[in-house]
């Protein structure tokens, strides 16, 4: 998990400036919000103006007519604000809505560039938090945040000026507590931001334990581990109450705070007011205007608190979306260093002098070199950590090797498009991954260029034609979250399917048969002499049995090649090969 993210500023107008940056594409429904906005806060001061009207002109002296058309007046006011109010909120929320859209289209295609190495690092829940929660609170700085706050202080500037318009000296009487009322906000400001930023970090931390622990239900169950496992999710989820009630704790002082204030300048008015109008220098009408002023003033001052709640939360997720934006953990672009003009691969590879750490130097590979020519077999052998799976993260440019040079076709791999790369080669994995989703669109992975004939073609060369028609709805059939209705087997024949389909020039099987029964592994022994015939393929295996027939088995021990040469050769050889093949095959036999 990575270390939980502080904050700085309160306001950061640097990340808010990033933050409308965004609203490019739709400047124009933004502004004509912005200009509703104004409009309606234009019109703060004309309701008490009308009942202070309707008060001392018209009810004191009986006028029923003019009452009546104050009435009118009122009433056509409050359906303007209606209607204005409509659109204001309906577009302004348009607008956020818009501008998740691209934020999170634009984060998830960045992430697709990121290295593997990133993912091995990042948890997976905190990336989730990132596109989700992150992205929807910037959302909310558009539909209920900054318009709305630049409305309320617009608000208070129109009723405060008219409030001095109409009186001065009970203008004043009623602000005297504002200077109170700036200090509790100034203090509730640092309080809440503070608290908001704790909120987030254990949003994020409880998505990552729910993740983590729901994908590995079958392991905490097996071992049972239920209890231990409450007992910590009980840890997060306590931490994450305690960051919301430091932000609950901080509304709770400051709301009561502003209630009382704002009772105080009413207090204050009709001690004032009162007294003027018995001496006949003030109406009822004025005054009643002022405490209709006073409470729209302070409703505004309590509404802006809820306001900078949604911005300070909006500019604590847009930095953390941002942050990941900013990082830089993909492959050179094409105009740094891909060369355009290289449309495919026939899979000549060369390894010259490789040396690959995933982690500083801490070598996987030391100073492999070898060569396969295009339609050659070659097979990949050793003890768990050997390095066989290194090569093939590095071929497929997974990971990137510190020395040495790969290449294929004659062309370095690191100008090699990755688009041309990835879709030369065909990948067989061990840990086969299907996505929610039918079989046919597991197959596909919606690539249009996959016909309904190519995939006929690539389940009768498998040989799951009989599979397929056992499923319900055959290749229609829902194989729901990473698979979980196929058996571990059938997801293994189906990852031959799909690289089958691709009709890549360059196959990887990485211990392709090492999760399957004895009966599938003929059948995908049967089915992987198919595929590879007359293609470059790389095939990493534990089953000594599987890769018999390959053209050359290159032997590695820690990270370096000890032997090369065909089945029959390294066995005659009685070198490491015949160790491993003598161990492996006595031990089955027992």
């Amino acid at each position: 998990m990575s270390a939980p993210e502080t904050t700085g500023r309160i306001f950061d107008a640097r990340i808010l400036r990033r933050i409308l940056d965004r609203v490019g594409p739709y400047r124009r429904r933004f502004a004509l919000t912005g200009l509703l906005v104004v409009v309606l806060s234009g019109l703060a001061w004309v309701r008490p103006y009308l009942i202070r009207l309707a008060l001392d002109e018209h009810i004191a002296v009986g006028d029923r007519e003019g009452l009546l058309l104050v009435f009118l007046w009122v009433v056509g006011l409050i359906v303007v604000e209606a209607l204005l109010q409509f659109w204001q909120t309906y577009w302004a929320n348009w607008v956020a809505q818009s501008v998740t859209l691209d934020l999170r289209s634009e984060l998830f295609a960045h992430v697709l560039k990121f290295r593997l190495k990133y993912f091995d690092q990042t948890p997976v829940g905190q990336l989730v938090t990132r596109h989700i929660s992150d992205v929807d609170g910037i959302a909310d700085v558009f539909s209920n945040g900054l318009l709305n706050a630049v409305g309320d202080i617009l608000k208070l500037g129109v009723i405060i000026g008219a409030m001095l318009w109409v009186d001065p000296t009970l203008t004043a009487v009623v602000l005297l507590p504002i200077p109170i009322l700036l200090l509790a906000t100034r203090v509730f400001q640092r309080a809440i931001k503070k608290a908001f930023v704790s909120v987030r970090n254990e949003v994020a931390r409880i998505n990552v334990f729910v993740q983590e622990h729901v994908t590995g239900m079958g392991i905490i169950q097996a071992f049972g581990r239920e209890e231990a496992e409450r007992g910590k999710f009980a840890i997060h989820n306590a931490a994450h109450r305690a960051a919301n009630i430091r932000s609950i704790w901080a509304f709770s002082i400051f709301f009561p705070v502003v209630e009382m204030l704002s009772a105080t300048s009413v207090a204050l008015l009709l001690w004032f007011g009162v007294d003027g109008v018995a001496r006949g220098g003030l109406t009822l009408g004025l005054v009643l205007q002022f405490i209709l002023y006073v409470f729209m003033l302070y409703r505004p001052i309590r509404q802006l608190a809820d306001r900078f709640n949604v911005l300070q939360m909006g500019i604590v997720n847009a930095s953390r979306v941002f942050n990941l934006l900013d990082t830089r953990e993909e492959f050179a672009s094409p105009d740094e260093s891909y060369n355009t003009e290289i449309e495919s691969l026939e899979g000549h590879i060369v390894f010259d002098d490789v040396w690959f750490a995933y982690r500083d130097e801490d070598w996987v590979l030391e100073g492999v070199s070898f060569e396969v020519k295009a339609g050659e077999r070659v097979a990949f052998v050793g003890a768990t950590g050997a390095g066989k799976s290194s090569i093939i993260n590095l071929l497929c440019r997974f990971y990137e090797y510190q020395k040495g040079t790969i290449t294929i076709d004659g062309h370095d791999l690191r100008t090699i498009p990755l688009d041309v790369l990835r879709r030369s080669i065909g990948v067989v994995l061990q840990d086969v991954f299907l996505f929610t989703g039918s079989l046919r669109e597991n197959i596909t992975l919606y690539d249009p260029g996959i016909t309904d004939g190519d995939i006929q073609e690539a389940v009768e060369v498998v040989g799951v034609q009989g599979l397929v028609d056992q499923l319900p709805g055959g290749l229609q059939y829902d194989v729901k979250e990473r698979g979980v209705m196929l058996s571990t087997g059938q997801r293994q024949l189906m990852s031959f399917v799909r690289a089958y389909a691709q009709k890549p020039g360059i196959l990887v099987l990485d211990e392709a048969t090492s999760s399957v029964d004895p009966e599938s592994e003929q059948l995908i022994q049967s089915a992987t002499d198919r595929l590879t015939k007359g293609r470059t393929s790389l095939m990493v295996a534990h089953r000594l049995s599987t890769i018999r027939d390959a053209d050359r088995i290159v032997v590695l021990d820690q990270g370096q090649i000890r032997e090369q040469g065909r089945h029959e050769e390294l066995l005659s050889a009685k070198g490491l090969y015949f160790k491993l093949f003598e161990m492996q095959f006595s031990s089955s036999s027992i």
